[in-house]
C-alpha cells in the first residue's frame, strides 16, 4: 500500500512526498525515507499511515509531537489501541476509517438500512483476501457488521466460530467469515437470508489504487479540520 500511495501521489497535482518511513528499507527514492519516524527531520503537512497497529501507535506518538494531522489507514486494533488513537485525536486531527474505499462507506449505508427492513431475516457477511492479509476477520467486514447492529439497536453478536458448535444458528448473530488465498484484492459480500428467499449485496477491489486514492482525498480533509477524531462518514 505505501508503494501504491507513492505512485497515485505521484501522478497527482495536489499533493508530495517530502519523506518516507519504512523499517525494511529498500530502492532509490528522490526523498529521504527512514527506518524510524521519530528520525524524520522534515515537517509534512499531513501523515499518511498504512502499516500495522503498533507501527500506527508509534506514528501518532510522532504526530501529536509535532501536531501533524494523520490519516490512519491500518487495521487489526485491539480495543486498547483504539482507545489510545481517540486518546491522541485530542492532540492532533486523525482521520481513521477501517475502509478508505467511498464505495464500501456506502455499501456500509445501504446494508444499515436493508437490515432495518429485512429485521427477520438471517445476516451473514463473507470477505476475502489475499494470502499475505494479517489480520481476520478485516477491518471492513467489521466496519459492515458494526454499522447493521447499530442499526438494529446494537442487539446483534458476531459469530466468527461456528465449526465449533453444535447448535442452530442463533436469530441474534451475524456472521462473520474470513477467505484468503491468492492476490485477491478485497471482496466483501453481506448476505440476508429470509424465508424461500435472499438478498445479497457485493462490493470488489480490483485495484490498491481505491484505497490509495480514498487515503489522498482523507489527508486533503484533515488538513483543515480541529483536533479530534474523523471518520469516511465526515469526509461523505
Amino acid at each position: 500500500m505505501g508503494q501504491e500511495v507513492l505512485k497515485q501521489i505521484q501522478a497527482s497535482n495536489d499533493l508530495s512526498v517530502c519523506c518516507g518511513v519504512d523499517k525494511n528499507i529498500s530502492g532509490n527514492y528522490d526523498f529521504p525515507v527512514y527506518a524510524d519516524i521519530q528520525d524524520v527531520k522534515e515537517q509534512p503537512n499531513v501523515i499518511i499511515d498504512f502499516s500495522v497497529p503498533a507501527a500506527s501507535i508509534e506514528v501518532l506518538i510522532f504526530a501529536a509531537t509535532h501536531h501533524i494531522p494523520s490519516v490512519i489507514a491500518t487495521t487489526g486494533f485491539s480495543d486498547e489501541q483504539l482507545n489510545i488513537i481517540e486518546d491522541y485525536s485530542k492532540e492532533v486531527p486523525i482521520f481513521r476509517s477501517s475502509s478508505m474505499s467511498y464505495e464500501i462507506n456506502i455499501m456500509s449505508d445501504i446494508v444499515a438500512k436493508l437490515a432495518v427492513l429485512l429485521k427477520d431475516a438471517d445476516i451473514e457477511i463473507v470477505e476475502t483476501h489475499h494470502n499475505n492479509k494479517i489480520d481476520s476477520p478485516s477491518g471492513t467486514a467489521l466496519l459492515l457488521a458494526d454499522s447493521i447492529n447499530a442499526a438494529l439497536d446494537n442487539k446483534m453478536y458476531y459469530e466468527y466460530n461456528r465449526h465449533s458448535k453444535r447448535e442452530k444458528r442463533n436469530p441474534k448473530e451475524i456472521g462473520i467469515h474470513s477467505i484468503r488465498g491468492g492476490t485477491t484484492v478485497g471482496s466483501h459480500s453481506v448476505l440476508f437470508f429470509g424465508e424461500n428467499e435472499s438478498f445479497e449485496i457485493t462490493h470488489n477491489v480490483e485495484s490498491r489504487s481505491v484505497f490509495a486514492k480514498g487515503a489522498m482525498k482523507a489527508a486533503g480533509f484533515i488538513v483543515n479540520q480541529k483536533n479530534g477524531l474523523y471518520s469516511m462518514k465526515d469526509l461523505i
